[in-house]
């Protein structure tokens, strides 16, 4: 990834775990899907709680928008975002373990661990 500097910087900044790119990836590939929430969570067979923490950050970081009928899709907020969404999708599936240990270099271990064992009941 060093031969990138901005997607590095755009996976640091927006890809907290596999998970994200995973599910960005997947809204990507069918942008003109509205998704359920909990489509995405069976989709991805992830936890309702971390798919609606990454949905939450997409929404922030212009990456995904929610409808009225509170279903998601992705809708990059300029081209400067889709075309890193692009090279995302580009690079994880020539280099998938490049972007995951880009990914697991910012993650604080400990944070990380504890993260991990972090309890939420469903909001």
């Amino acid at each position: 990834m060093s031969g990138d500097p901005e997607l590095s910087a755009f996976v640091r900044e927006h890809m907290r775990s596999v998970w994200a790119v995973e599910l960005l990836l997947l809204l990507r590939r069918e942008a003109e899907r509205c998704w359920a929430a909990e489509a995405l969570v069976r989709e991805l067979r992830a936890s309702t709680n971390l798919v609606a923490d990454i949905l939450a950050a997409f929404e922030r970081s212009g990456l995904a928008v929610r409808d009225d009928d509170s279903c998601w899709r992705y809708a990059a907020a300029n081209p400067v975002l889709d075309g890193l969404a692009a090279r995302l999708e580009a690079a994880y599936r020539q280099r998938p373990v490049a972007i995951i240990n880009l990914i697991a270099s910012r993650t604080d271990p400990i944070q990380g661990l504890a993260d991990a064992f972090k309890f939420r009941g469903e909001k």
